[in-house]
């Protein structure tokens, strides 16, 4: 009788969950909203207060975190019903995984292949963004 209940409380997740490729397209929109204001933190960290670039991407990351986590949650993911603590500890885990390859990638391509920080940050922000943080918050932070 419990595996026949479970077995109904999988197929209502499985029901209710928002569609891939919708979940894909709102996410890469929240995702583009988050990266925004990333950006502009990053920026503002790098050009105005005159703080090292490696730094400033971390603050950026963080603070674009915050937003993305709330936009996925009620949005792109619709999944306000889930347990708001295990979200947070899941999406902390996954947050914390992309910011380390977003700094990382950031200081690579920087450092080691000369390019300049700002595209580097485009073009690590891309690749992580799409090819990690969409999986991981599909599949684990809000499945």
């Amino acid at each position: 009788m419990a595996e026949t209940e479970e077995g109904k409380e999988h197929e209502t997740a499985l029901v209710t969950r928002v569609p891939f490729v919708t979940s894909f397209v709102r996410s890469q929109m929240s995702s583009a909203i988050a990266t925004a204001l990333d950006f502009t933190v990053f920026l503002f960290f790098t050009e105005i207060l005159k703080v090292y670039y490696v730094i400033a991407a971390a603050v950026g990351a963080f603070v674009g975190a915050c937003i993305s986590f709330m936009l996925g949650r009620n949005w792109a993911f619709r999944k306000k019903d889930g347990h708001l603590t295990s979200q947070a500890v899941k999406y902390l885990i996954t947050s914390g995984t992309s910011l380390v390859l977003n700094t990382y990638g950031i200081y690579a391509l920087t450092e080691y292949l000369g390019i300049q920080y700002i595209y580097s940050k485009v073009i690590i922000s891309l690749l992580v963004g799409v090819f990690f943080n969409f999986f991981m918050y599909r599949y684990f932070v809000y499945k």
